[in-house]
């Protein structure tokens, strides 16, 4: 059940499911439409999810559980970042689920929505956030296995308890 106000951002990838999937779950391919943030989890529901990189000269790390794994379709989990400035509590944690539809012509579309932004401004933000992540994963996967290219990869970081992405 989703709680407070929720951003939401959606894209279509020109690479089947199982290629969006593996993007979704592997670390080293995480950290490239992450910016290079280091995700360590078991990929288990019920299991631990951390994300672990810096933010303007600050290391972070913020943690979630994995709530819903169903390989190839869905990856549902929680988020709290202490840099928010808010206590770790339930009523703290986002719940971000990423829904994935596999469409003719091996083309696969992302849903992602994140939920218990506090007000429309944190929404807005965060779904601007997400379309971002959402356009890397986009180019990551569209490339393959391909190196980045140098001087473009932007920075990560936590803010205001939600996931924030800005470009150099």
């Amino acid at each position: 059940m989703e709680k407070g106000l929720v951003a939401r951002a959606r894209i279509t990838i020109e690479a089947p499911v199982a290629d969006v999937w593996n993007a979704l779950v592997t670390p080293e391919i995480i950290a490239r439409y992450m910016f290079g943030t280091n995700v360590v989890s078991d990929w288990k529901e019920g299991g631990a999810i951390l994300w672990r990189g810096e933010w303007k000269g600050r290391a972070y790390e913020d943690r979630g559980r994995l709530l819903r794994v169903r390989p190839q379709r869905m990856l549902r989990y929680s988020h709290y970042s202490p840099l928010s400035g808010v206590p770790d509590l339930p009523e703290n944690h986002h719940t971000v689920t990423i829904e994935l539809s596999p469409r003719p012509g091996a083309r696969t579309d992302v849903s992602l929505s994140q939920d218990n932004d506090a007000t429309e401004d944190a929404r807005r933000h965060s779904e601007s956030n997400w379309r971002m992540m959402l356009e890397a994963l986009k180019r990551v996967v569209e490339e393959g296995a391909r190196a980045p290219a140098r001087g473009t990869s932007p920075q990560v970081g936590p803010r205001s308890g939600s996931v924030s992405w800005n470009r150099r």
